[in-house]
């Protein structure tokens, strides 16, 4: 399947951000996008094996593909700013899949990794992320916890969790103490890999 089309720009999503359905947030919530994987679901006859974490049928992995591509087409993008949903066409989506690049590098130095797409058949390992992935952490022992991940040879990437406090503070949303609370875990994840030995890993 060929997609035609041009590629969409930050302009058109903005534009469309502005324009598009409103909808309140809890019915994109608790209906649109719940409703419509449903019926998904049934149409594409989507039913999975919970004894393998990968789908390796050929077709259910079809099927998943073109469920997912049409929930996409059908239910756009919620904007929680303004409200309102984004919508791609059918063409937009396949030329942004087809543009994706291939392949990127992720980390630097010593510790560059290769990211390239891999399917169920795949022989080469996956790329293992570590961290606490977003889970609250304390000023005291952030450090330490990105430290323990970093250390492991087998991790090459850090997700990193996000701070309770700073200065003592609660890095309340939309404050100086939020700016300041993101600003120094990236700092401090960037310490915890050097005293791992692995600065050039990438976060």
């Amino acid at each position: 399947m060929r997609a035609i089309g041009k590629k969409v720009t930050m302009f058109d999503v903005y534009d469309r951000a502005k324009t598009g359905a409103k909808v309140a947030e809890n019915d994109w919530d608790y209906k649109i996008v719940p409703q419509t994987a449903t019926e998904l679901k049934t149409k594409y006859q989507i039913k999975i094996d919970k004894t393998k974490i990968i789908p390796e049928d050929e077709q259910l992995v079809n099927n998943l593909f073109q469920a997912g591509l049409e929930m996409l087409e059908r239910c756009g993008i919620y904007c929680i700013d303004t409200g309102r949903v984004i919508k791609y066409t059918r063409d937009e989506i396949l030329h942004a899949i087809e543009g994706a690049p291939r392949s990127f590098t992720y980390g630097e130095g010593k510790e560059a990794i290769l990211v390239v797409p891999r399917s169920y058949k795949d022989k080469k390992p996956p790329v293992i992320q570590g961290g606490p992935t977003g889970s609250p952490c304390s000023e005291e022992l952030f450090i330490p916890i990105h430290q323990s991940y970093a250390q492991e040879p087998v991790v090459d990437t850090i997700v990193d969790g996000v701070l309770q406090t700073i200065m003592g503070k609660d890095p309340v949303p939309n404050s100086p103490w939020e700016i300041m609370a993101v600003r120094s875990e990236a700092l401090f994840v960037r310490d915890a890999q050097c005293r791992a030995g692995r600065s050039g890993m990438g976060l």
